[in-house]
């Protein structure tokens, strides 16, 4: 029997939380979508994920969140981290840091993990184990555990994510890039069965910059100083691509996924 997952791109802030609690429900009744992962990197304010930000988009329907660079930006979530097996930091953060960065879940009679992995490239914040070597061994033990492989990877170049793309290509089911907020154009299968997406989007306001306010944003590339960003409601919109998995844990298909804003 066949398994349809839903990633969900980056939710920013309010504007994607309310996303995702009007939309997401009926969408997974609708789509007969059997798991929900999303990247919640920016749904307090844009900038990380807090306590009770996670705990709202969890009871709205996703059944994995995870994070990026920002994992740890807001101080709540650095302890209840380890207490929410739901929550995923990427992977190559070091092994004593709180969290985990894989899950293993049973989806009607098939197991996949969830493996979240952050990229190489342009995060000078953070020190990582190198994510390729890393990715392939994840996947090569949920394999070998005989769970199929889904692989969202948090990188910022568009080419190190389709080199993660051919890198595990025919090994993980999906490769799922994010961290750009903007849903490319390259949704495809590659050869052996892997659903790629260079990146999944944004849940929140489609007529911006990243989901914030577009006035704010050019300021801050005009005048090169630390203007706070301002979440913006126009366009809202749940984004993201729904994969199809078959019996041999093989993708069959990938769509690109935009639902507006539903009113209450």
């Amino acid at each position: 029997m066949s398994i349809r997952i839903l990633f969900l791109g980056e939710i920013v802030g309010k504007p994607g939380i309310q996303a995702v609690r009007r939309n997401l429900k009926a969408l997974r009744e609708e789509r007969a979508i059997d798991l929900v992962v999303a990247n919640g990197e920016g749904a307090t304010g844009g900038f990380g994920l807090g306590k009770a930000h996670s705990m709202q988009l969890l009871k709205s329907g996703i059944d994995v969140l995870t994070g990026g660079e920002k994992i740890y930006y807001k101080i709540d979530m650095v302890e209840f981290i380890d207490k929410n097996p739901a929550i995923l930091r990427p992977a190559n953060f070091p092994q004593r840091n709180p969290g985990r960065g894989v899950r293993y879940l049973t989806v009607g009679e098939t197991t996949v993990c969830v493996i979240n992995i952050l990229g190489n490239a342009d995060f000078p914040r953070t020190h990582l184990a190198n994510a390729f070597p890393l990715a392939e061994h994840l996947v090569t033990k949920a394999i070998e555990e005989g769970a199929v492989p889904l692989v969202q990877f948090h990188a910022s170049p568009t080419a190190e994510k389709q080199a993660m793309g051919f890198h595990l290509a025919g090994k993980a089911a999906a490769v799922i890039g994010t961290h750009s907020k903007v849903l490319t154009a390259d949704a495809q299968i590659l050869e052996g069965g892997t659903a790629f997406i260079s990146d999944n989007g944004r849940c929140g306001s489609q007529m911006s910059v990243g989901g914030f306010e577009p006035e704010a944003e050019i300021e801050k590339q005009v005048t090169q100083l630390p203007i706070r960003s301002k979440e913006y409601w126009e366009d809202t919109a749940l984004v993201g691509v729904l994969v199809e998995i078959g019996d041999d844990g093989k993708a069959t298909a990938i769509e690109p996924i935009r639902s507006a804003l539903k009113e209450e």
